[in-house]
């Protein structure tokens, strides 16, 4: 017969008794703590604007190009592949686009009445 000891309450409990269900060893409490992650200002804001390729179909303005973005996506009820078309006006700095290139646009703040796009690079002229 393993030994008992008695409570207050005239209860008798093994001697031998097994830890709580609740309590948790100090290793496995170490273990569960989150790890340390980067803070928000660490992660690099300008790498999650939209970008788009197109073509230039305008620049007669100054410092704005009209660019033409296509998209190919299925038609809602046939299930066709359509082409679908944007016109974006960005900013064109140095006005060293043409009629024709193919460029690539970043998303930004607005600039103008139409203008909320960039331009980042020329891909081929």
């Amino acid at each position: 017969m393993s030994e008992e000891t008695v409570d207050a309450k005239g209860t008798g409990t093994a001697a031998e008794a097994l830890p709580d269900k609740n309590s948790v060893p100090n290793e496995v409490e170490a273990k569960s703590a989150p790890e340390a992650q980067p803070q928000q200002s660490a992660i690099a804001k300008r790498h999650l604007r939209k970008t788009r390729i197109g073509e230039v179909v305008s620049n007669k303005m100054d410092k704005t190009i009209v660019i033409a973005v296509v998209r190919r996506v299925p038609h809602a009820k046939f299930g066709k592949i359509v082409q679908r078309t944007k016109k974006l006006y960005a900013h064109d700095e140095e006005n060293k686009c043409a009629v024709g290139d193919l460029v690539r646009v970043e998303e930004t703040r607005p600039l103008s009445r139409l203008k909320r796009w960039r331009l980042v690079e020329v891909l081929r002229s």
